[in-house]
């Protein structure tokens, strides 16, 4: 009885074993992918570009970091820049002559007052290729549409709605848009960090939006105008016109293609950069952490012994 009651599950299981590819093989196949949503193309999906533009937007040589000789003293290789071919249309951004002394300073203090080296918002466009990270974009049918980085955990929300003055200026602007034709337009103002803490303590009260680690940037009253023209269901065309009158002499663009991750496993990871920051901002704090408080100043006393 034993025996045959074995024998039985053994035959259970090979027969188990042997038509389970068989099951696997009639699993119904996911559904397609609609190539279009409410007449729009179907921009879903999880991107990011192959540039150097976070390193420089114009057209750049490799050289060392900004850490020079000492930095390739403890690191090497790590901290040099690598070249790029640019990515602004004619190669060069039109700065007003008024706008440049902002510029040299901001090259002067790159890494205490880029704020990517803080973990601060990049804002737009510079959060599309910043470090070259992905990001997802999420949309619906006749709703708003939702941009998520990797980096910092970023986000915007697209509203799709005609343009207004926004309340007030954030990190990463207010952004609205529409379609024409196939193409996504968004545009963005109101951009501005406000006043914030750089490293070693120093408060930045009149704080830019930088666009790249070589200190082109704009301010609160630049418009950005982003384009997102699919060239087939992998990649989209993308540029970003930027108009600022009083900053440069003409509106200018950038230009660059964004690719479609279309591995199987594809996915936004967390970058929350905040805690590879805190040393930099905070580092005078945290490494005097514990020390005793320096004593209270005493007031002299005169010598007939009454105080003043």
């Amino acid at each position: 009885m034993r025996k045959k009651f074995v024998l039985g599950t053994a035959a259970a299981v090979a027969m188990m074993t042997l038509s389970a590819p068989a099951v696997f093989a009639q699993a119904a196949p996911p559904a397609p992918v609609p190539a279009r949503i409410e007449g729009h193309p179907n921009l879903n999906g999880i991107w990011s570009p192959i540039s150097q533009a976070n390193w420089d937007l114009e057209p750049h040589s490799a050289q060392s970091g900004p850490l020079g000789a000492q930095g390739e003293r403890v690191l090497g290789t790590w901290t040099a820049e690598p070249a790029g071919l640019g990515v602004v249309d004619g190669g060069k951004i039109p700065y007003k002559p008024e706008a440049l002394a902002r510029l040299q300073d901001n090259r002067a203090h790159r890494v205490g007052h880029d704020p990517e080296a803080a973990c601060y918002l990049p804002g737009i466009p510079r959060a599309t290729y910043i470090n070259n990270m992905p990001f997802q974009i999420v949309q619906g049918g006749g709703d708003d549409m939702l941009m998520v980085y990797e980096y910092a955990n970023a986000n915007r929300v697209i509203e799709m709605r005609p343009v207004e003055v926004p309340p007030i200026d954030t990190w990463m602007g207010t952004s609205y848009g529409k379609w024409e034709g196939d193409t996504l337009v968004v545009v963005t103002l109101a951009q501005s960090p406000g006043e914030y803490k750089a490293p070693a303590g120093e408060m930045i009260s009149d704080a830019v939006t930088w666009l790249d680690r070589n200190g082109n940037y704009i301010t609160n009253t630049t418009t950005v105008t982003e384009r997102f023209k699919p060239m087939g269901p992998n990649h989209i065309d993308y540029s970003a016109t930027i108009d600022d009158p009083a900053l440069y002499s003409k509106p200018w663009t950038i230009r660059m293609p964004l690719y479609k991750h279309v591995e199987q496993n594809a996915q936004l990871l967390e970058f929350r950069c905040v805690p590879f920051s805190e040393m930099l901002l905070y580092g005078d704090l945290l490494e005097n952490r514990g020390a005793p408080a320096p004593a209270a100043p005493t007031a002299a006393v005169p010598a007939n012994g009454e105080r003043g």
